[in-house]
């Protein structure tokens, strides 16, 4: 009989030859962007670390999860911030169009639909990462016993 093997313990950090393990440094560096609004798959490529490597150190280390769970919630409100912004803030763009005549005819106005677009995609995102604080709000009326009734083919399903 063979004495039982132990589970190799699953590897966490860097992939073998990254130069990149778990400091403190990082850590702050990683927390500091993504409280900024800056996705933390682009702070991993920013610091030309594996993103998967960022979520292995979060879950060797409690206490990096729960800062960038903090930073996660700053970021969503930089983002929102950053929605002001956009809107207030009118960007000039340069429209090309070419005549028949071969001529072309340039104009500078706004990009509106351009910062709309921006601001919309924003809200979207903080609206599905957490749509208690930003998603749309749901009202049941009626009977608070029996605020939704389940009706198949005209009829009552409860009876």
């Amino acid at each position: 009989m063979t004495p039982a093997r132990a589970k190799p313990k699953a590897k966490t950090g860097a992939p073998k030859g990254s130069g990149s393990k778990f400091t403190q440094a990082y850590a702050d560096r990683i927390c500091q962007d993504v409280s900024n609004g800056i996705p933390l798959r682009q702070v991993a490529r920013d610091l030309k670390i594996e993103w998967r490597t960022v979520y292995n150190w979060m879950e060797a280390h409690p206490p990096f999860a729960t800062a960038i769970a903090r930073a996660r919630e700053l970021g969503q409100e930089a983002i929102l911030e950053d929605t002001l912004r956009l809107a207030d803030t009118p960007v000039s763009g340069e429209i090309t169009t070419t005549k028949p005549d071969g001529s072309v005819e340039r104009k500078v106005e706004d990009m509106l639909g351009h910062r709309k677009l921006q601001i919309e995609t924003r809200l979207k995102l903080l609206a599905k990462w957490n749509p208690k604080r930003y998603g749309d709000k749901i009202e049941l009326r009626g009977d608070p016993s029996a605020p939704i009734a389940l009706v198949l083919n005209g009829s009552d399903v409860n009876g």
